[in-house]
């Protein structure tokens, strides 16, 4: 059983939750689309959009990283450093103030899984150009 599967399911719940908040904002402040000069419209819009423009990425990147055999171990921790990450964005950019702590924590933590699961994938191939 591939363990990406269980981030895979993870990050679905969270941008199911985070579109349904999306919506449910859309119709309390009646804006069918676009933010209407809304901060918290926009901030709830970034917060999905950034979520969607990550996480797709990132899980392919495990997956890959995962069947070209990382450690599962590794696989988890890539995992959770993803889910952690895309968690902690989201609390930090729908603050108003915004808390840049979580936004720089959720950045830097998404990240690190995209730059840990290409680095491996990356040592992979030259692994196997080498031999």
């Amino acid at each position: 059983m591939l363990a990406t599967a269980l981030y895979a399911a993870l990050l679905g719940w969270m941008f199911v939750y985070l579109s349904v908040r999306t919506l449910r904002l859309r119709r309390t402040l009646r804006i069918g689309i676009g933010d209407a000069g809304n901060e918290q419209m926009l901030r709830a819009m970034r917060v999905h959009s950034n979520f969607a423009e990550y996480v797709p990425l990132s899980l392919l990147l495990i997956y890959l990283a995962e069947l070209h055999g990382a450690p599962s171990a590794a696989v988890h921790a890539v995992g959770l450093c993803l889910l952690a990450g895309r968690a902690s964005h989201a609390v930090g950019v729908s603050r108003a103030p915004e808390d840049y702590r979580f936004r720089v924590f959720g950045m830097a933590m998404t990240l690190t899984a995209i730059i840990v699961a290409s680095a491996y994938l990356l040592f992979m191939q030259i692994e196997q150009i080498v031999r």
